[in-house]
Order: C-alpha cells, then sequence, then structure tokens
C-alpha cells in the first residue's frame, strides 16, 4: 500500500504561483510512476501532469503545458506540482496519484493510489 498526502493548495489571484506537494509513504517509492490530476465542480476528474520514478520524462495536458511543473525527490519520497501563471480555470480539487510501473499514462483507471485531494482557487 501507499499513503498520499497533498499540500499546498490554496485561494491566489490570477497570475499568482503555487506549489502543490505530496508525499508519499506506506512502501518503497520505486518504480513508481506519478501524477497529478484535477477535479472542478460538475466535471470529470482529469490529467494534468505525469513523471517517470527516475524523474527523466515528463507529460502535461495541453492546458498546463509550459505553466506547470512536475518533479519529484526519491530521497523524500515527495512529488511536486509547481504552478505559475494561475488562470481562474485552473480552480479545482488537485490529486496526487501513484501506479505501480515505470510508464507515463494520463488515464485515471491506470493509476493505483490516490491522495485526498488539496483545493486550488484562482480568482479574477
Amino acid at each position: 500500500q501507499v499513503q498520499l498526502v497533498e499540500s499546498g493548495g490554496g485561494l491566489v489571484q490570477a497570475g499568482a504561483s503555487l506549489r502543490l506537494s505530496c508525499a508519499a509513504s506506506g512502501r518503497t517509492f520505486r518504480n513508481t510512476a506519478m501524477g497529478w490530476f484535477r477535479q472542478a465542480p460538475g466535471k470529470e476528474r482529469e490529467f494534468v501532469a505525469a513523471i517517470t520514478w527516475s524523474g527523466g520524462s515528463t507529460y502535461y495536458a495541453d492546458s498546463v503545458k509550459g505553466r506547470f511543473t512536475i518533479s519529484r525527490d526519491n530521497a523524500k519520497n515527495t512529488v511536486y506540482l509547481q504552478m505559475n501563471s494561475l488562470k481562474p480555470e485552473d480552480t479545482a480539487v488537485y490529486y496526487c496519484a501513484a501506479r505501480n510501473g515505470l510508464g507515463i499514462v494520463a488515464t485515471t483507471t491506470r493509476y493505483d493510489y490516490w491522495g485526498q485531494g488539496t483545493q486550488v482557487t484562482v480568482s479574477s
């Protein structure tokens, strides 16, 4: 089992930045690809970004490409999502997810573990 705990959400104005963190515990973080997803009210959960265990490969949704950066520190069992130039449409609950595999995937069903989510609200 892997437990994931997100933090770093909050209320900011458009154009501001936030950094989300996801701390993993419970078993080895090795060979675990990680992802960030988000869900706005009344909408389905959508893919935001993903990273391989080594951190050598990343993948982003078109809506956040160039503004968000995913990274990880395996020594700390933590994954980050740096969010810059935030827009009101980025408002959502952000979830961290882990999958038992090396490859990057953007589908919610391919992830095995989920955090409880952290709220990000961007005002205009």
